[in-house]
This record gives C-alpha cells, sequence and structure tokens, in this order.
C-alpha cells in the first residue's frame, strides 16, 4: 500500500535536501514579507510521524535553516514547529513527541486508515456492503470512529497536554467539516478544525453550534 510507504517525513530523512528546500522557502517567503510590512509566523508541520527521533531529526534541519536565513536578513523570525499525528503509535508516544512539537495537528483521513487498516484507494469496493449489513454505521472517512480512532485521540491529547499544557492541538482532515466529528473535537477543546474549502460553510456553523 503506497499510502504506508515512502513519504512524509520519511521523504524528509532519506532526502534531507527536500526538508531544507521546503524550509528555505517558507522563511524566505516570511523575511520578505516582514520586508513589506507583512506580519507572519509560519507554523511549520512535519508529517507522518511515529517515533520521536524521527521529529526531532527534521526539527534540527528545520532551525538550521531558519538560523542561516535569519542571520542572512539580519532578523529573528518567530515560527512553529509541529506534527501531523497519523499513526497510531504516534498516538500513544505523544507525550514524547510533544515535549519538542509547537503544536499538534491530527491527520484524521489518514489516522482512519491506519487503524482500521481501510485504504482510501479501494474501500468504496466493499465499505456500502459494511453499511448495508449495520457492520459499520458511518462511513469512517467522513463521520470520525468515536470508539476507536477518537479514543486513540483522546490518548494522545491527554499524554500531549500532561507534558505541554499549552501545546496547540487541531485536527486537518475530511472530519474537520462534519458536524458530528466536530462535535467531539470541541469536547476536547481542540484549538481549530481544518478541512477543504467546501466543508467551511457547515464547519463554521457546527463550531458555532458547540460554543467552540
Amino acid at each position: 500500500n503506497p499510502m504506508l510507504g515512502h513519504r512524509g517525513c520519511r521523504l524528509g530523512i532519506t532526502l534531507p535536501e527536500l526538508t531544507t528546500m521546503q524550509a528555505e522557502a517558507i522563511f524566505e517567503a516570511a523575511h520578505k514579507l516582514y520586508k513589506e510590512n507583512i506580519k507572519t509566523k509560519p507554523e511549520i508541520m512535519i508529517p507522518f510521524i511515529s517515533t520521536e527521533k524521527e521529529f526531532i531529526n527534521q526539527k534540527k534541519l528545520i532551525d538550521a535553516v531558519a538560523n542561516k536565513i535569519n542571520k542572512k536578513y539580519h532578523h529573528s523570525l518567530s515560527y512553529l514547529v509541529g506534527t501531523m499525528i497519523e499513526l497510531p503509535r504516534a498516538c500513544f508516544i505523544a507525550d514524547k513527541i510533544a515535549k519538542h512539537a509547537d503544536f499538534l495537528s491530527f491527520g484524521t483521513n489518514d489516522l482512519t486508515q491506519t487503524t482500521f487498516g481501510f485504504s482510501r484507494d479501494d474501500v468504496g469496493s466493499f465499505l456500502p456492503h459494511y453499511l448495508e449489513n449495520n457492520i459499520l454505521k458511518h462511513d469512517p472517512f467522513a463521520t470520525l470512529d468515536h470508539q476507536g480512532v477518537g479514543m486513540l485521540i483522546k490518548i494522545a491529547v491527554k499524554k500531549a497536554r500532561n507534558v505541554n499544557p499549552k501545546i496547540k492541538i487541531g485536527i486537518c482532515g475530511e472530519h474537520g467539516g462534519d458536524p458530528c466529528s466536530i462535535q467531539f473535537f470541541c469536547a476536547l477543546k481542540f484549538d481549530y478544525v481544518s478541512c477543504s474549502p467546501f466543508r467551511i460553510p457547515i464547519a463554521y456553523l457546527a463550531v458555532a453550534q458547540n460554543n467552540c
């Protein structure tokens, strides 16, 4: 399954020049905006983390680029480095990651895929039968599975906040535009939800209804 293959932070570790190049582009753009009196605070998210050392490896590259470009422009630019939580293992070691990360963003599309062992490439070939036979009540890629994926999220949030109470926590995925899922995130006091553009009006309404 290529969804579980050589991607995310794994690419940045095997080809560190990719991480360096992307970080340079972000910081160069931020400094140019600063010169135009436009304030920015980049938030760089390291994807597909499953170990603490993966995050540390990539963060060191990003910090090194930031220091180099700050010296170039004689200005210290403020930025955040966080991670996308997309794998069950990352949920269980969220406390270790949170010691080094400025924020956590749950990538619920992939977290659902890796928790169920479903591939989004072919789930449509059998999911209708699961729904028809009441094996699943909802499409787990549309409405968050509270018992499985949601439990992993709860574990991760608790672990992360225990070591870093001020850590910023959010969600990025189609669930960010689903009212039932947003209710779950609001109960956990998430800082933000992010979703695809066409779901934004629904997300705004759901957030307001839940007083988030």
